[in-house]
């Protein structure tokens, strides 16, 4: 993102098989990096419906979707001219 917008330098995109997934996917990386890092996201959005969830670490936009969502919203397209580095889950 940096070069492109001035209010982070990366989105990661990922996705849970369902709602359910998503959320908890979430809650293990928040936990993740407060345990760990002593970071905490200054904005989340999405908890309760949790198709969607946005945690934002200033530097790093975390967005979470079930497949159905990601499918609709796309991100990847429209920020299309921002370079992708692809993660396989591990």
């Amino acid at each position: 993102m940096r070069g492109v917008c001035d209010f982070t330098d990366f989105f990661v995109i990922a996705s849970g098989r369902n709602a359910r997934q998503t959320k908890a996917i979430y809650d293990d990386v928040a936990g993740t990096l407060k345990k760990e890092q002593k970071l905490i996201a200054r904005a989340t959005a999405g908890l309760p419906e949790a198709t969607w969830i946005v945690g934002d670490y200033n530097d790093v936009v975390l967005h979470l979707f079930t497949p159905e969502t990601r499918r609709f919203y796309r991100l990847e397209d429209l920020w299309s001219d921002v370079p992708a580095i692809k993660v396989a889950a591990g």
